[in-house]
């Protein structure tokens, strides 16, 4: 699989005008990185993923993966973005001929942001069937009413791909079905609004609120009540460019934890020569290079069309646990200074920890795994 080297270094020299102090500044501001965002937009990295025909670069999912690794390798962070790139999947993959060429090509050229993923709700959580909001058909449009919860950079956005009920639970004839899919323009939107949630790293996520919010049925992603088997596409996509995230992270970590065990000098020699501190690092790249190998065969399988659903599972739940452990071990290396601000160990620390929590936690994909690959019995 081709591991894109000259968008690799590409990005990475974008990166160089968003140094730490950037970084640092957003995350005490509690700040939306509006200028990084528009650097992506200029560059084209923002739509990578939308085809030629629509003003965007056409690429495949794993050049995607290679610009959001980079972004975290730098130190940065793709959270300000990323959704743009897996939420594309369910417009590209179900969304009709119409809907691509109104939005896609505004899109492309940075006119409207579609960063906004409206599925996960207070009383549900992950449990995605038991999602409550509903959409009601009336004439040519549908009513929208109920909340979302945990919906990153809705504030930010312009556009959002939104799972709805279109059919009470207790009426269809499989659990999979009753739910749709719509793209919200939230530009003029009367009935909708957003409530900052306050969280332990600048991830710009909000709850939602829709009050008889009106979406026309011409913006029903696909068939009605259809809706949830065409996210999981979207979904996968999510958890393997995540994953991507997560590898970089680990490599953010091991370089800055590297570069000081080899400089720090302590009782007349530098620390990196003692193996309490070279066995944690060795030990965090060696599982996060298994876990890049995870990502790539995910990617793979992504991108020829096949299931990928327990790759792309796998994929995030080892790089999650990868960047975590390599995120310790930098921590134990530079020690005391890992909590200093100036060094964004602390900082990269906070913001990878999300990623065994979300998108999907870590005991979900256990879970997924056990049933759809191993067999067992379904345990939720």
């Amino acid at each position: 699989m081709n591991d894109w080297p000259d968008i690799r270094a590409a990005v990475a020299k974008l990166c160089t005008g968003f140094p730490g102090e950037y970084w640092r500044a957003k995350d005490k501001a509690d700040a939306y990185p509006i200028e990084f965002v528009e650097a992506l937009t200029r560059e084209g990295w923002l739509s990578a993923l939308i085809p030629e025909e629509f003003g965007g670069s056409g690429l495949p999912l794993s050049a995607a993966c290679a610009i959001l690794e980079e972004i975290h390798a730098s130190g940065g962070n793709g959270a300000a973005a990323h959704a743009q790139m897996y939420v594309m999947g369910t417009l590209l993959r179900h969304g009709s001929a119409t809907q691509k060429a109104q939005y896609l090509p505004a899109v492309a050229r940075g006119e409207l942001r579609l960063q906004a993923f409206g599925v996960t709700e207070p009383t549900s959580g992950s449990d995605t069937l038991s999602l409550r909001t509903t959409a009601v058909r009336d004439g040519d449009n549908y009513l929208i009413n109920g909340q979302k919860i945990w919906t990153s950079r809705a504030a930010q956005s312009d556009l959002m791909v939104l799972l709805a009920r279109t059919t009470p639970k207790d009426q269809v004839a499989k659990r999979t079905e009753g739910l749709s899919v719509f793209l919200l323009d939230m530009r003029d939107c009367p009935g909708l609004s957003i409530q900052p949630i306050e969280t332990m790293m600048n991830h710009g996520t909000t709850a939602v609120f829709f009050d008889n919010v009106k979406i026309p049925a011409a913006n029903r992603i696909g068939e009605e009540g259809q809706g949830f088997r065409y996210i999981l596409s979207g979904m996968n996509a999510e958890r393997i460019l995540i994953a991507a995230e997560c590898i970089g992270d680990a490599r953010f970590f091991l370089d800055r934890a590297t570069s000081y065990a080899k400089e720090r000098q302590v009782f007349g020699r530098p620390i990196g020569q003692n193996q309490g501190i070279q066995f944690p690092l060795a030990q965090a790249h060696a599982r996060a290079h298994a876990a890049k190998l995870v990502v790539a065969d995910a990617c793979r399988r992504y991108e020829s069309g096949e299931v990928a659903g327990a790759e792309a599972n796998m994929a995030k739940m080892l790089a999650a646990e990868a960047s975590w452990q390599a995120g310790e071990a930098a921590m134990q290396t530079l020690g005391g200074f890992a909590f200093a601000a100036e060094y964004d160990i602390e900082r990269k620390f906070r913001e990878t920890r999300l990623y065994q929590v979300a998108p999907v936690s870590t005991n979900l994909i256990l879970a997924y795994i056990a049933e759809h690959v191993l067999g067992l019995p379904k345990s939720y």
